[in-house]
């Protein structure tokens, strides 16, 4: 009775909920997540909207300290823009990209509650390390981009020729601005999915120790190919921090990784 009693409840276990969602609980879930997501980003969209002007300024800065410290590159400082439209559709891109950041921490709650359930109870633990991680390396990822963005257009104005002056269109700017942004907070997630995957064994550390050079590489060259301004300055600047990341994430593995051993070397 005790041998049927204890294979009911692991049978009850197995069975749970969670884990027999069906194909349209799965595809509702992923619905509702998503609906959660699309309006947090609504919301930020309204507050970027309220401080747009602030904003603008924020983001134009590092071309303008560009031409007031640097008179011979021969810009004012000034952005224009050519068609009527222009105004309208980069005031909704850059309140779309703020939105979309500000929301950061609901999309990547929403991101990790629909993954959650695929997850053993002993992944679930690491949610809110998930979520602080993921914001914190992508703001810190859009920080070193705006902080690269002023050498960058030194060296991209530099490029045209001494009879050239730089007049820049309003909505290529923010373009290129939140391009920026983006390759850099997502490639700084580089070391959040490399500890996942040591997490729920895909990876071992000793493996990232081994492939290190090979790793190095392959950095570097998609530093080069991911930095959309494409000047050396920006893609080492993208490079080094993710071959440090690259590390950091093997040594978190190997921490993560004694406990588990240990164990092992208790039940043996």
């Amino acid at each position: 009775m005790s041998r049927f009693g204890s294979g009911a409840t692991k049978a009850r276990r197995i069975n749970s909920p969670e884990e027999q969602m069906t194909l349209t609980e799965h595809l509702a879930e992923l619905r509702t997540r998503i609906i959660r997501s699309l309006l947090a980003i609504v919301i930020g969209i309204i507050v970027l909207l309220t401080f747009y002007n602030q904003v603008l300024r924020f983001i134009t800065k590092p071309y303008v300290d560009l031409c007031e410290e640097k008179p011979s590159l021969g810009c004012s400082g000034a952005l224009g823009f050519l068609g009527p439209l222009e105004g309208f559709s980069t005031r909704l891109s850059i309140c779309t990209y703020g939105g979309i950041i500000l929301a950061l921490p609901v999309i990547m709650w929403q991101i990790w509650r629909f993954v959650v359930p695929a997850l053993h109870a002993k992944e679930k633990k690491y949610a809110i390390p998930f979520i602080l991680s993921t914001v914190g390396l992508f703001l810190l990822g859009g920080l070193v981009a705006y902080w690269t963005l002023t050498p960058a257009l030194d060296f991209l104005i530099s490029w045209a020729g001494d009879d050239v002056q730089a007049n820049f269109q309003v909505s290529k700017y923010v373009s290129l601005f939140g391009l920026m942004v983006a390759a850099f907070g997502i490639a700084f997630e580089f070391p959040v999915l490399l500890v996942f995957l040591q997490l729920v064994g895909v990876l071992t550390p000793q493996t990232l120790f081994r492939q290190w050079r090979y790793a190095i590489v392959i950095v570097f060259a998609l530093a080069a190919v991911i930095t959309p301004s494409g000047d050396p300055y920006s893609m080492l600047a993208l490079a080094a921090p993710m071959t440090l990341f690259y590390f950091a994430a093997a040594v978190i593995g190997l921490i993560a990784q004694k406990p588990r051993l240990a164990r092992e070397a208790a039940e043996d």
